[in-house]
């Protein structure tokens, strides 16, 4: 039976080895093909890596905004899931998503996001491994707002970099 669970983030430890990325394209790829993986690290400033992904926000607003009922909420694990064949590549659910999460596939052009490998995160299984612990799996708690994850990777290494660097290091970048 499938879990319900959820990836938590510690910006402050994601070191940008990509091991996420490389996973998440074998796994759903079946090759290396980081440009193509459900979860993303952006370094929009040196030494501040972004580690990015779906935050599977209690309204969905992706899954809301689809014209055409391609994205639906997975029942046991809470993941969006894509029907490939029903997604014209519009790119709605990208805009509606206030952390610019899903993103149209390099391949297709279809929308993706992270399906948590049905309940079992590859992704967090390489970090962990790895001693990281960047990202990492827990069972979902109900009182917690995902939607406060749900921010755009530059926001987000705004914060990052004030806590790392401070006020003065961010008017530098």
């Amino acid at each position: 039976m499938e879990k319900t669970v959820w990836i938590v983030r510690d910006h402050l430890r994601c070191t940008g080895c990509r091991r996420c990325e490389i996973v998440c394209s074998l796994h759903h790829e079946g090759w290396i093909w980081p440009e193509a993986s459900r979860i993303r690290i952006f370094m929009p400033f040196p030494g501040v890596e972004v580690v990015h992904l779906c935050a599977q926000c209690d309204d969905y607003p992706c899954v809301e905004a689809c014209p055409v009922d391609a994205l639906s909420v997975d029942e046991g694990t809470r993941a969006v899931l894509v029907d490939r064949e029903r997604c014209t590549a519009c790119g709605v659910c990208v805009e509606a998503c206030p952390g610019e999460v899903p993103f149209l596939h390099p391949g297709d052009g279809k929308a993706s996001i992270c399906d948590l490998c049905g309940g079992d995160p590859e992704c967090v299984k390489v970090c962990v491994e790895a001693g990281y612990r960047a990202i990492y799996a827990v069972e979902e708690e109900e009182d917690v707002n995902r939607k406060l994850f749900a921010r755009p990777p530059l926001e987000v290494a705004r914060d990052i970099a004030v806590n790392l660097y401070g006020e003065k290091g961010l008017e530098v970048m």
